[in-house]
């Protein structure tokens, strides 16, 4: 089977935690998956697990909140695929946590650029590729919203909540399906930021959360 009749799928936030594990995933279900993330090396690494298991990848090196860049990606994307079969968004800015009145204006802007106004450019520009396709979307939620030090994080999972339900709601007749993934907690390197010391021993593998998604589909 060539790449261009491959299923597609779109990993945002690919490179590291459940957003490589789902890459992996989806390549040995036979997915031809288009990785997305900033850094190029994690990316490589990721290739080479992919390539061991008999998949194949397109690595995209890019930053979510350069709107440009996000549809440029989009209109490649297009152009050779002619759409995506599904969707996974597992990018995430995860700002050190502070009390709600000490929220620093760097990590506030940071927040909302990755995690809300980059998540709401990136269904408008991917909702017509998985419309082409009858694909599908997922959205990777975290009910962080109301912990004491998450109003920043817990704020912004909350707004991109909003956002997939909206869009849920909004598609039930016409498509693209848009579900949302609660996983369960893991030992992941955003964990270890807000949860250091934590006993990981009792964490759930990535590797696992991504089989319980992808039986979603």
């Amino acid at each position: 089977m060539s790449l261009e009749t491959k299923k597609t799928a779109l990993v945002t936030g690919a490179s590291r935690g459940l957003g490589a594990a789902v890459s992996i995933a989806l390549a040995k279900e036979g997915y031809h998956v288009i990785a997305v993330a900033r850094t190029t090396g994690a990316l490589e690494e990721l290739d080479d697990r992919i390539q061991a298991e008999g998949g194949s990848a397109t690595l995209v090196p890019l930053d979510i909140t350069d709107e440009d860049a996000v549809k440029r990606m989009c209109i490649s994307i297009s152009k050779r695929w002619g759409g995506l079969d599904l969707w996974v968004h597992c990018a995430i800015y995860a700002a050190p946590l502070s009390p709600a009145g000490h929220i620093s204006e760097k990590d506030w802007t940071k927040t909302i650029a990755v995690n809300i106004t980059a998540t709401g450019r990136l269904i408008t520009n991917i909702e017509s590729l998985l419309l082409a396709k009858s694909g599908s979307a997922i959205h990777i939620d975290d009910k962080a919203d109301g912990h004491k030090f998450f109003a920043n994080y817990g704020a912004s999972k909350a707004a991109q909540r909003a956002l997939f339900r909206s869009w849920a709601n909004e598609t039930v007749k016409t498509g693209p399906t848009v579900i949302i993934f609660s996983p369960n907690p893991m030992p992941t390197a955003c964990r270890a930021r807000f949860f250091p010391g934590e006993d990981r021993s009792t964490l759930f593998p990535t590797k696992e959360e991504a089989a319980r998604l992808i039986k979603q589909l």
